[in-house]
């Protein structure tokens, strides 16, 4: 466990304004719950296909995602063409929200919430370097847009926290303020990896790090955050996803994470890969 220590004098994100990158957002549905296996449909072709596209600093940016020969999902990421790590903005945030192509229809991923953070967040003393955030999300927009601190019920959500098996292994809400105090409009409750002793204050090195969301009683996101620094190293990093016991929907769910920079494209690629079916239970 993270010592209290270390973590209690901050909360896990920064509260970011109404997003109103939101108009810019094409709803991909997710499998609705009850959905089974064996009425997944999958698409005909194989391949790579990608989201619309969405500009970022001096470049662009896009979801994908890959189906093989069965026109089954194996992986689901973003691409940052090398431009989108110039021109950023140096004193304010951004927001993107980058919808899915239709072909990832059978993953629980809605969309991605892309954040640009020029000067860090909160913790500082953690996360206060040049960072971006990949939320890939698997509610809808309009649940993500409800969790507003107007919200009468928002600290009840907060605290309503998915049954331990839902969460990935190991994952928790860090020491110190509650959950309610800890959770970020349009966008929950963050949690760490608790075996994780690297997160200390004034010696943590931050260039990447796993988050996971959760929300009402769901598991609604991992989250890689990566500094642009690093990314710009051209990283290659492929490491397993700590997974949970069982899902709360059906679909085609990642077991590993990578980070790559493609050469050919000339893109940096964050993806979530070994995607495999999980009945809902």
């Amino acid at each position: 466990m993270l010592s209290p220590a270390r973590l209690s004098p901050a909360r896990l994100r920064r509260a970011v304004p109404a997003i109103a990158a939101c108009a810019f957002l094409v709803l991909v549905s997710g499998c609705a719950p009850g959905t089974t296996a064996s009425n997944l449909t999958p698409h005909s072709a194989s391949g790579a296909f990608t989201g619309p596209t969405q500009k970022l600093g001096n470049g662009l940016a896009k979801t994908y995602v890959t189906l093989d020969d069965g026109g089954h999902p194996t992986e689901v990421g973003v691409r940052l063409t090398a431009a989108a790590m110039d021109g950023l903005p140096q004193s304010a945030g951004t927001t993107l929200m980058l919808a899915f192509p239709d072909q990832a229809g059978t993953t629980p991923f809605n969309h991605v919430m892309l954040n640009w953070n020029p000067l860090g967040h909160d913790p500082f003393p953690l996360f206060g370097k040049p960072h971006f955030d990949f939320h890939f999300v698997m509610a809808d927009m309009t649940t993500m847009q409800s969790i507003n601190p107007s919200d009468l019920n928002y600290a009840a959500k907060a605290e309503h926290f998915p049954d331990a098996r839902y969460v990935p292994q190991d994952y928790v809400l860090p020491p110190g303020p509650s959950a309610a105090d800890q959770a970020i409009p349009g966008m929950g409750v963050h949690l760490v990896d608790s075996t994780d002793t690297s997160l200390v204050p004034g010696k943590y090195d931050f260039t990447r790090i796993l988050i996971n969301g959760v929300w009402d009683g769901r598991y609604i996101f991992p989250e890689p955050m990566i500094t642009r620094a690093w990314l710009m190293t051209e990283p290659s990093l492929d490491q397993p996803l700590k997974l949970p016991q069982a899902y709360q929907q059906t679909g085609y769910y990642p077991t590993t994470y990578g980070v790559h920079f493609d050469r050919q494209a000339n893109e940096y690629v964050v993806s979530l890969g070994g995607l495999t079916m999980r009945d809902a239970s």
